[in-house]
């Protein structure tokens, strides 16, 4: 294997040690008291910022109950895979469809809530380095940030930082939600190069921005 490969192999276990993480139901403090590696060191390679080591691999493989072939995206294919990116299914029956190969920077998932048949409870919140932008495509999506509760509809985009705790979920009954996720390093904006709508007062607001309460 070339080096490059190399190098972009261990990118990629970034998100992936993530999505681990977050489907085994951890926090990045959870996981440093379990296997003794730092905070900072979890938080740097699950960003790109750092390549992990064979050591922390295995550790955190074993961790999270998942083989290294799966965190380097080696592992044999089903027999009969469709021609269609299989979504990740998470616990809570969210499904996330990887949309970009990562090799460090920016990355981005589609994630899909299913229907509600119960008015649903509050987000479970978590906080980690990063910098989120979020986008719905369809349905109502529940934004618990910090101390606010945001209600976003098709349209509506949510930028922050992820050390904000912060957790979503199906604001409405009877249909599923599906959003777009865009996450960087700590510190990482996306850059505007529209220009800015002629006129005073035509620009719509927002929603997440002017941080209206929710009515789930």
């Amino acid at each position: 294997m070339a080096a490059d490969d190399v190098d972009g192999t261990l990118a990629a276990m970034g998100p992936r040690l993530r999505a681990a993480r977050e489907h085994h139901g951890a926090t990045l403090a959870g996981v440093s008291c379990a296997t003794g590696i730092s905070t900072s060191t979890l938080s740097r390679i699950e960003t790109g910022r750092r390549k992990p080591t064979l050591e922390v691999l295995l550790q955190l493989s074993k961790e999270y109950g998942i083989s290294l072939d799966e965190l380097a995206g080696t592992a044999p294919a089903p027999a009969a895979e469709p021609r269609a990116r299989a979504p990740l299914s998470f616990g809570d029956d969210k499904a996330v469809l990887p949309l970009t190969r990562y090799v460090g920077g920016l990355h981005a998932h589609k994630h899909v809530l299913p229907a509600l048949e119960d008015p649903p409870a509050r987000p479970r919140q978590v906080s980690h380095d990063g910098h989120e932008w979020l986008c719905v495509l369809y349905g109502r999506l529940w934004l618990a940030l910090g101390d606010q509760d945001l209600i976003l509809t098709p349209g509506d985009v949510a930028e922050f930082d992820t050390r904000i705790p912060h957790g979503v979920a199906n604001a409405g009954l009877g249909g599923p939600v599906e959003y777009l996720i865009m996450f960087g390093p700590q510190g990482e904006r996306l850059r505007l190069r529209t220009p800015p709508t002629a006129g005073r007062g035509s620009r719509r607001p927002n929603r997440a921005q002017v941080g209206r309460e929710a009515q789930p």
